[in-house]
């Protein structure tokens, strides 16, 4: 297993168990985080993005399933869907710049539909 492999796995373990703590762990201290939506850099700022996202997500009715996990060198991509009260993401994906053991750059892009 690499260190990306590694990464990944406690980084994806760490947000299904919706622990800010762990999922930040993985970050460099200037990682930047891109989406279809906003620009997050430094911890600071992903770990306000993580509160919102585990806020929405902490029903019990919510649901997320990842659907693919690729690794390729330093790069880790992954595939998944998910449900909350407030939103259906029907397709997403997450893209992982990992150099030394820390998240330094990551992308995601979803097509995400609010209900009501």
């Amino acid at each position: 297993m690499t260190s990306t492999d590694a990464i990944l796995e406690r980084h994806l373990e760490a947000m299904l168990n919706q622990d800010l703590e762990a999922t930040m762990d993985d970050y460099a201290e200037d990682a930047a985080l891109v989406t279809n939506f906003a620009t997050f850099r430094g911890r600071e700022e992903i770990a306000g993005m993580f509160e919102n996202f585990y806020a929405e997500f902490s029903s019990p009715d919510a649901t997320i399933e990842v659907e693919q996990e690729t690794v390729e060198g330093d790069f880790a991509y992954v595939v998944w869907r998910g449900e909350s009260p407030e939103n259906v993401y029907e397709f997403a994906t997450d893209t992982f710049y990992v150099p030394d053991d820390a998240i330094e750059f990551q992308t995601f892009a979803g097509h995400v539909t609010p209900k009501g």
